[in-house]
């Protein structure tokens, strides 16, 4: 894969290792191929510490690991200090996260997908809507910074599944081992009893290789009505 343009693409969770497990494959890809990679985590999602380990103690530790597993992806890091299971759409966030979009300017946001089980999850791709508005006009003085319009898409987590059919796969069979090795570097991945994390994104990346036809695919999806396509013609066969 070479590109002219270096692009920057930033996943955005909204906790430490949502946006890895996520689209941790598709990010090691285009960070292999020169183009930059940040892995944006809302809340270091603390509250589900191990036993004899303290919310802060946890929310230091998720902190580290993620800092560790974007290394190994070819990505940088940033945690944001917001409580876990605490999220609320809200001026304050929409407009930190807008001046953290014109600050670092994103080509292309990934995030989670829109129905979610668990309510950070579900507020996420709404605080990734309403920062869009706020980054890109021009009537919003953010810091000095210049306006900043971004494109996002959503990607596929065991608790967004309402309603989500991909609508792109992507290869990630050369940069599945390494998506894999990152991912064991988290705590929660490796040794929760609540949900086998590792085996069921190890999965999860073969059975979208099956139907990609290769061995291994991560997959996104268009916003709601984004993946309408406007022309005089069938995409894929212009006249």
């Amino acid at each position: 894969m070479h590109m002219r343009e270096k692009l920057h693409i930033m996943i955005v969770g909204a906790h430490c290792g949502d946006g890895e497990i996520q689209a941790g494959a598709i990010a090691h890809k285009y960070a292999k191929a020169g183009h930059e990679i940040t892995f944006l985590h809302l809340t270091a999602g603390e509250k589900g510490n191990p036993a004899g380990t303290s919310v802060e103690e946890y929310r230091k530790q998720k902190i580290k690991e993620a800092e560790k597993v974007a290394a190994i992806l070819g990505g940088k890091s940033i945690t944001l200090d917001y409580k876990d299971a605490e999220l609320k759409l809200d001026d304050e966030i929409i407009t930190r996260v807008a001046t953290i979009m014109r600050k670092h300017r994103p080509n292309l946001v990934i995030t989670h997908w829109e129905n979610s089980i668990h309510p950070d999850h579900a507020l996420c791709p709404r605080i990734i809507q309403a920062a869009q508005l706020k980054a890109g006009l021009p009537g919003f003085n953010l810091e000095g910074l210049a306006p900043h319009y971004y494109g996002y898409l959503h990607s596929e987590n065991w608790e967004d599944m309402e309603e989500y059919v991909p609508d792109i796969y992507v290869d990630v069979s050369e940069e599945f081992d390494t998506y894999l090795e990152a991912l064991s570097q988290y705590w929660f991945i490796m040794n929760s009893t609540s949900f086998r994390y590792y085996d069921y994104y190890k999965a999860l990346g073969t059975v979208r290789g099956c139907v990609n036809r290769t061995t291994y695919a991560q997959t996104l999806k268009y916003p709601t009505g984004g993946n309408v396509r406007k022309g005089a013609s069938i995409p894929g066969l212009e006249l």
